[in-house]
């Protein structure tokens, strides 16, 4: 650590120096200049002693190789002495002190040369290295465990080896080193080799398992222990019943899972699954979903699993065999639950869902009433969606004070504040989407929500807004038209209205407002109002563009209430009401587990889908309500989202580019076999356990599926672009839904995964691949990921090597500029920023067909103007989709290598452009936003 500014020295060191002979000391910057200014007197001799010159030039070349080791330096805050040397060297060259250079790097090979003869004069007396055990006392350091756990940790993997991990681990451990900077020396030394070779991503995880194992079975057992993996073969099913009974005896676990037959579920386990995880995917689920007491994890992986399994199981009739079959389907990462349903299975308040939707009542009561239902549904890891459009605008007029109101936008403020300030347990950020409609009369300053410049008491930095957009609207947006705004006080029927019916109210009201019978409107241009949205959507990332008219027109649920919002990500329509708080119970199909080197595996697939839907259905029954509203809700229509994830790595492993037909046709036929299956099963579950209370008069009662709503959309709206076709046999299924009835109101969402698909190893849900190789940044730190399927390729084709890892670092992990690279490949792996958007657009709308709810769908965009924006939205209105997500844009200026936050803070890059382009002017404000970087992690919506 440097001096402060008064140049005293800190009264802790941060870091610490490795000394060749394993000892441990401060790390003293002092000693650095002093070795300097030693070299420049050996070269320039006496002349240099006292000058000015010198002594500012050792200043200055100490604050680099001090700045340069204190910025590279590892989770164990310590360097070796080796990297000082390095780095002194690197700084002379760099300033261009060659020959004091010279001399230093000569000193060097000299005193190397003395203690090579040093250490063989005196070999048999150098002392071992001692290990800091959790009471205090040393212990020698055992190497022959610590190259066998190594060993074991690279076993059964291809182009992976022990020696440089133990290499670069040896040279980091010092004599007194605690057991946790033990475990952590060789995981950090197989991470640095990940960027090389993708399977030390495997290797890494293996290495983390150790010393997960060694934390846990410490703990349960109540003192030191420790095993390998293959010790831990004959030791998991002991290990698990002791789990069990340490995290009730904590008061973490339902005591109701104690009462399982333990020794059949311990059977069952797989411990060979542990060698599954990728770094990130163990990493991620050590620091954010394994059970912990005092700080010390205490649950294993299979556990875990396990765990959520037997939550789910808990009322099943033969809840071991249920639970052995849950245990399967998640421990094979075939199927991942959501993030809630992973936390909280088999605890003492299991709340289980993902997504929570709200509709805010229009008085003071009801407004603070959905603030505190946002809180208490937070508490307990809930995703919360809001629908505001109820609530009067600004300047309309209050009965009860008989005064003005002030609109919608200090209430959003509130709700803002209140989603920071209830946290999830300390999980992770509390989120929150507001949805308001379009035609309501402060719609322009929902838009601003988002900025960074105004009134900030007007301004929700923390919030997610969308805009809930009526056909009608983008109607007018093409024919140029006028659009009128209202206080929804004065016309409350337009929330509860769409299609058709919403058109003639609407009219009407206009007609209203031009006589006088209206007092709070105003009158815009809809294209003016629409470039708007755009330039904001692109310039603070918000308000997200989700539609109204499909959302309702092909709900299933329309002959009991209205879909008024969607979700936190948009892919939940579910109604909402005063009274009715939508709930949605999430999980999604691994999609490349489905898939051979030729074609979808529909059987593996049909199991996969029939297992995880029950899973899904036992949710609704088990689950922790924290409001009235939402028990009666999902007790009522029993609604349930099952997606998919890995699409991209289903594609790579097909040999299909995203860009392509076969890729659109590809989305268009998994997404009917899951929705196929996912019905069947809905199909098989109401038989077993009755139809869902609200069936009769849904579309599933009329035997209208999801594919054939199209028809309905198509009618309302004209000229809708949806493909209808199928190819398994859906009349059968018409029939034995109109029979039997459905389980679920509604079966099939695909939300964003990111946490979970990181767990599984795969792509994030429908998303293409950011970059070929980067650093992942999110809540669990800096992960490096490279494509390993690519990695394979290139090494098929001799391209592999050093100057390939350098070129793709140089080209932020795209291949498209790498001359050498066959252009076969270059297509297979272009990364987001390479398809055009139009693409997702098409898959999405195929996918969109079979869906009952929707899809949260990221838009990549290049080079953004504003007539390519223009375009590329109103082509998602026309291709049907419910709801887009995101608008992900990249700068056009160099983008930070490695990482992904190439679009944060560089927005005004491309403003210029984006302005010129097209009809939407880009605010310079601009350039002060913060969009939200891909899987930033600070950004909820993202983890």
């Amino acid at each position: 650590m440097l001096p402060d500014d008064n140049g005293h020295a800190p009264t802790q060191p941060a870091y610490r120096i490795i000394r060749r002979n394993g000892a441990v000391t401060p790390f003293d910057p002092m000693k650095i200049t002093i070795a300097l200014t030693k070299a420049f007197l050996a070269v320039e001799g006496s002349a240099a002693a006292g000058s000015r010159r010198v002594h500012d030039v050792v200043t200055d070349l100490t604050g680099q190789v001090a700045s340069a080791l204190t910025r590279r330096v590892g989770e164990g805050r310590t360097f070796h002495i080796e990297d000082v040397q390095d780095q002194v060297e690197l700084a002379l060259m760099r300033g261009e002190h060659h020959k004091v250079a010279r001399a230093y790097v000569l000193y060097r090979e000299e005193r190397a040369r003395e203690r090579a003869a040093e250490k063989a004069a005196v070999a048999s007396s150098v002392p071992l290295l001692h290990v800091t055990m959790e009471d205090g006392s040393l212990r020698p350091l055992d190497e022959d465990r610590l190259a066998r756990i190594v060993e074991e940790a690279c076993d059964g993997l291809d182009a992976v080896s022990a020696a440089p991990i133990l290499t670069e681990a040896r040279r980091n451990l010092y004599d007194g080193l605690s057991l946790d900077e033990l475990s952590l020396a060789p995981i950090l030394a197989a991470r640095t080799l990940v960027e090389q070779e993708p399977n030390y991503a495997f290797v890494s995880a293996r290495l983390l398992l150790d010393r997960l194992r060694r934390e846990a079975l410490t703990f349960v057992a109540g003192q030191p222990e420790q095993a390998t993996q293959a010790e831990m073969a004959a030791r998991y099913a002991s290990y698990f019943r002791e789990f069990l009974r340490v995290g009730i005896k904590a008061e973490l676990i339902d005591p109701e899972l104690g009462r399982f037959d333990l020794a059949r579920l311990g059977a069952a386990l797989k411990p060979e699954r542990d060698l599954s995880f990728q770094y990130l995917g163990l990493q991620t689920l050590y620091d954010r979903y394994f059970l912990h007491t005092r700080g010390k994890r205490f649950e294993l992986p299979q556990a875990f699993f396990m765990r959520v399994a037997m939550g789910l199981a808990v009322r099943e009739i033969d809840r071991e065999a249920r639970a052995i079959e849950f245990y399967d389907l998640l421990s094979s990462f075939d199927f991942m639950a959501s993030t809630p349903t992973l936390f909280n299975s088999g605890t003492l308040r299991p709340q289980l869902s993902s997504c929570f939707l709200t509709t805010v009542a229009d008085d003071l009561d009801g407004i603070f009433k959905a603030v505190r239902d946002n809180a208490l549904l937070a508490k307990y890891s809930g995703g919360l969606g809001n629908d505001w459009t109820p609530v009067r605008g600004l300047g309309a007029h209050i009965k009860g004070t008989n005064g003005e109101s002030q609109g919608v936008v200090p209430f959003l403020k509130v709700a803002n504040d209140t989603a920071i300030a209830v946290n999830q347990g300390g999980k992770r950020k509390g989120a929150v989407c507001a949805y308001l409609e379009t035609w309501h009369v402060d719609i322009e300053e929902f838009l601003d929500l988002r900025k960074n410049t105004g009134d900030d008491r007007r301004r929700t930095h923390d919030m997610n807004t969308a805009n809930w957009v009526p056909d009608l609207f983008m109607q007018r947006v093409e024919a140029n038209a006028e659009w009128t705004l209202f206080s929804p006080d004065e016309v409350p029927d337009l929330h509860d209205l769409y299609g058709v019916a919403f058109k003639a109210a609407y009219e009407a009201y206009e007609a209203k407002a031009a006589g006088g019978g209206i007092k709070v409107f105003r009158k815009v241009r809809a294209l003016d109002l629409w470039r708007k949205m755009l330039t904001m959507l692109f310039e603070t990332g918000h308000p997200w563009i989700t539609f109204k008219d499909p959302c309702n027109i092909r709900s299933p649920q329309g002959h009991v209430g209205i879909v008024h919002s969607s979700n936190l990500c948009t892919e939940i329509t579910l109604n909402t009401s005063k009274d009715e708080v939508a709930v949605c119970n999430l999980g999604s199909v691994n999609l490349p587990n489905h898939v051979t080197e030729k074609k979808l595996d529909l059987d593996r697939l049909a199991r996969t889908v029939g297992t995880a839907m029950r899973m899904l259905d036992n949710v609704i029954d088990i689950n922790f309500y924290t409001i009235p509203e939402t028990r009666h809700s999902n007790l009522q229509h029993r609604p349930v989202g099952l997606g998919i994830m890995g699409f991209q790595d289903a594609l790579q492993a097909l040999r299909i580019p995203y860009a392509s037909d076969a890729a659109v046709a590809f989305a268009d036929e998994s997404m009917e076999a899951i929705s196929y299956h996912a019905i069947s099963a809905s199909v098989g579950l109401a038989a077993e356990r009755g139809r869902y209370p609200s069936f009769e008069g849904s579309l599933w009662s009329k035997g209208i599926l999801p594919v054939d709503s199209i028809k309905l959309l198509e009618d309302a709206r004209p000229g809708v672009e949806m493909n209808s076709r199928s190819t398994l046999d859906w009349e059968a299924l018409r029939k034995r839904v109109k029979k039997t009835g459905m389980r679920n109101s509604n079966c099939m969402a695909i939300a964003p995964t990111a946490t979970i698909s990181n767990i599984c190893g795969v792509s994030q849900s429908i998303e293409p691949a950011y970059q070929n190789l980067f650093v992942k940044s999110n809540m669990s730190g800096d992960f490096t990921v490279a494509n390993a399927r690519l990695v394979h390729d290139l090494k098929a084709r001799g391209l592999w090597d050093e100057v390939m890892v350098s070129d793709l670092k140089y080209f932020d992990g795209s291949i498209g500029q790498i001359d050498r690279i066959p252009d076969d490949l270059k297509a297979l792996y272009a990364t987001a920023f390479e398809i055009e958007a139009a693409w997702l657009i098409e898959a999405a709308s195929r996918r969109q067909k079979w869906i009952d709810q929707a899809q949260s769908l990221n838009l990549y965009i290049a080079d953004p103007s504003g007539r390519k924006l223009d375009a590329l939205y109103r082509l998602a209105w026309r291709k049907g989709l419910k709801t887009t997500y995101y608008l992900r844009s990249r700068s056009a200026t160099h983008v930070e290598k490695s990482t992904l936050k190439g679009t944060d803070g560089k927005l005004n890059a491309v403003s210029a452009s984006v302005a010129a382009a097209g009809p939407i002017a880009i605010n310079p404000d601009a350039m002060r936003v913060k969009a939200c970087a891909i899987d930033d992690p600070e950004c909820e919506a993202c983890q």
